[in-house]
């Protein structure tokens, strides 16, 4: 087990968490399309899960897939965990972290092929942006490179 990224317990959670963000993450709800402020957001950075705080993606890997959810072409570490999700009368693959255990939403092979054909659809209220500049304070300064 990773002890630098860890998911609270639930009384916590609850209290650090939006409704939104808590029925997400914990129970594998999914935001209204159009709705997340990370949607059409680009700015440099990593996006982290807003559970656990372990870094799972960025916006050098964000692309416009016009579905209404942010997405990315791959994650950027190893913190992603597929699982076959049979819900809603489809096959899906979703997409949860793997120490915060966090629903994140699902990945799809639809995505633009000249990044590798996969589209991360993310839930918003399941991320936290951290801005390039801020890496380095918040902690997660070896992703730096990402930037070079």
């Amino acid at each position: 087990m990773n002890k630098k990224y860890k998911k609270p317990d639930d009384k916590i959670l609850k209290e650090k968490l939006t409704p939104l963000q808590y029925q997400v993450t914990q129970n594998d709800a999914t935001e209204r399309p159009f709705t997340s402020e990370y949607n059409g957001h680009y700015e440099e950075g990593i996006y982290v899960d807003i559970v656990s705080g372990e870094p799972l993606f960025s916006s050098k890997h964000k692309f416009d897939a016009a579905c209404g959810w942010p997405s990315f072409s791959e994650p950027i570490d190893d913190n992603i965990v597929e699982k076959k999700d049979i819900s809603h009368g489809m096959i899906r693959t979703e997409v949860r972290s793997k120490y915060g255990d966090s629903h994140l939403g699902h990945v799809f092979n639809d995505g633009p092929k000249e990044m590798g054909g996969l589209r991360y659809c993310i839930n918003g209220a399941s991320i936290k942006f951290i801005k390039k500049e801020d890496l380095e304070k918040e902690g997660y300064g070896e992703y730096l490179k990402l930037f070079d």
